[in-house]
């Protein structure tokens, strides 16, 4: 087995590069090397592999059989290893598939709408877009990038934040002509509070009282997985949701939905990022495409 310290593609290079050449001063110009340091190096090189390649003469460098054959096979290789990067380079334009995962209400209201605009001005790019409110392992997943609300967690993660979003309470006007609308927090005790059914930062609304903000606990019949269901289940009469303000402007300007006790939000915001694994050198160019994008136009605000 091959040491990890040795570059065979380099020793196979300068090897090459001697016979093309004729001798080790020709090909030490050619990498900036000394003619003994080559010497030394093909020296070596035959040290590892047990045999001689080059006779060596005061005028002329003779191949020998095995080195007649090492030749023949490393200019193959060296000329794959070329194709390779060339292949690899190729890909500076983006192409190949995109693994996106992202909540409901960021895919409903901020990327459905832009990304036929991404994949014109990538053709070359498929994406797959996975809607969850969980939040995956990137890595087992073999997500690409993520779209993550609230705030992060440490991890090995590199991040780019895409905006931040009001939180606010809602309801429908027929909810609230059947149950009347709150004027205060003591109100909501008799109110139908809907919330999600997985672990948040926050298990409750946070709301102002004397001042001081103070955390009411959810209380409904009723809990969602995403965002999108929740104010579907709102818009619906329901009850009463707090949710993202962007997913429910436009259900506010329509009248399906009508904002509560807005003189008591706290006025706290959600930051939205784009996440992505950091390790292993330079990022994919349809990934870098991707988040660049993202931060164009897929901003939250």
């Amino acid at each position: 087995m091959a040491r990890l310290d040795v570059n065979r593609s380099g020793e196979m290079e300068v090897f090459a590069k001697v016979v093309e050449l004729g001798g080790f001063s020709a090909a030490a110009r050619v990498f900036g090397m000394t003619p003994s340091a080559v010497s030394k190096l093909v020296a070596r090189l035959e040290a590892r592999l047990g045999t001689r390649l080059v006779n060596r003469s005061t005028r002329k460098l003779q191949l020998t059989l095995e080195g007649t054959g090492f030749y023949e096979r490393s200019i193959r290789i060296l000329a794959d290893l070329d194709e390779a990067e060339r292949s690899v380079a190729a890909s500076e334009r983006p192409v190949g598939r995109i693994r996106l995962n992202t909540n409901a209400s960021y895919a409903t209201h901020i990327l459905m709408p832009v990304v036929p605009e991404f994949l014109a001005r990538y053709p070359e790019v498929t994406l797959h877009i996975i809607q969850t409110d969980t939040v995956v392992d990137l890595m087992e997943e073999s997500t690409d990038v993520a779209v993550r609300a609230g705030p992060l967690k440490s991890s090995n993660l590199i991040a780019r934040k895409l905006g931040s979003t009001r939180i606010t309470l809602v309801a429908a006007p027929a909810y609230l002509k059947r149950h009347g609308e709150p004027k205060s927090i003591a109100d909501l005790d008799r109110h139908n509070r809907l919330g999600f059914c997985y672990t948040r930062a926050i298990e409750g609304w946070p709301l102002l009282r004397g001042g001081e903000q103070v955390i009411i606990p959810i209380a409904g019949n009723a809990r969602t997985s995403d965002g999108e269901a929740l104010r579907h289940l709102a818009i619906a009469g329901g009850g009463i949701a707090r949710l993202a303000a962007f997913t429910v402007r436009d259900d506010i300007k329509a009248g399906r939905l009508v904002p509560i006790l807005e003189e008591l939000n706290p006025g706290d915001l959600e930051p939205f990022h784009a996440v992505y694994l950091g390790q292993g050198g330079p990022l994919p160019s349809r990934v870098r495409a991707l988040l660049d994008f993202l931060g164009e136009k897929g901003r939250v605000g």
